[in-house]
């Protein structure tokens, strides 16, 4: 069965407009594993808009889910993730001036460079995925720098307007999808859905983890944390394998 796998970046958002104490990620993170969760997602970035070191470091050593670290490909995020050991790190693109992520990763012509600023990670024994787009040619670069993982960019049909772009989008990611499987790399899925679009991939096989962060922490100012993983959980519970 696909699982759910929670982002609690836009926890440490709210925390950093303050530069306070709190709303807690570290807590968010415990509290969503209570809930449901197998997984917890924070993505480090170099700035440090959001999530800190110590969150990453506490959340390792607190929550007993599986950690997976979304980090630019560079020395001092392969660093911190070969001393944190994360269950999974996810490598994504990242620009200084970008709310939040806005594609996938490019991997074309990267293959060799990604495959060995994996391979001390990988002899590590932590697993990786690569962010990327619904893209053929992206899916077969990205086989090459030897990841088990891959995690298709749902944004841009998360964002679609028009129920015909929507539906375009949509296909590509179930191309996609079946195109990694036959050619050996498991797939996860993340970015902008939440508990309506996601229903489009309830009948499809092959989906191993859904990363949800942002609707999930929405949902959560209006009806508590807890009842907005279970619901989002219960959902992907009723999910083709």
């Amino acid at each position: 069965m696909p699982v759910l796998v929670v982002n609690v970046d836009h926890v440490a958002t709210l925390r950093q407009a303050r530069r306070g104490i709190e709303p807690e990620p570290v807590t968010a993170a415990y509290m969503a594993e209570m809930a449901g969760a197998t997984g917890i997602i924070v993505h480090l970035r170099e700035d440090r808009r959001h999530i800190q070191d110590r969150d990453v470091e506490l959340i390792k050593q607190t929550c007993n889910t599986r950690l997976h670290l979304e980090m630019a490909a560079t020395d001092e995020m392969q660093g911190i993730a070969l001393k944190i050991e994360p269950e999974m790190v996810c490598l994504v693109p990242e620009k200084r001036q970008e709310l939040t992520t806005e594609g996938g990763l490019n991997c074309i012509g990267r293959e060799a460079e990604l495959k060995d600023f994996l391979a001390p990670i990988h002899e590590k024994g932590i697993r990786s995925s690569l962010f990327i787009d619904a893209d053929p040619k992206q899916i077969e670069a990205a086989i090459a720098t030897g990841t088990e993982f891959i995690e298709i960019h749902t944004g841009h049909y998360a964002d679609a307007k028009e129920y015909d772009n929507r539906r375009v989008e949509l296909e590509k990611i179930l191309k996609s999808i079946s195109l990694a499987k036959d050619i050996g790399l498991k797939v996860n899925l993340g970015h902008g859905l939440n508990y309506r679009n996601i229903l489009n991939f309830k009948d499809v096989p092959g989906i191993s983890e859904y990363s949800i962060g942002h609707a999930i922490m929405a949902r959560a100012i209006y009806l508590g944390l807890d009842r907005a993983v279970r619901d989002m959980a219960e959902l992907i519970r009723t999910f083709a394998d």
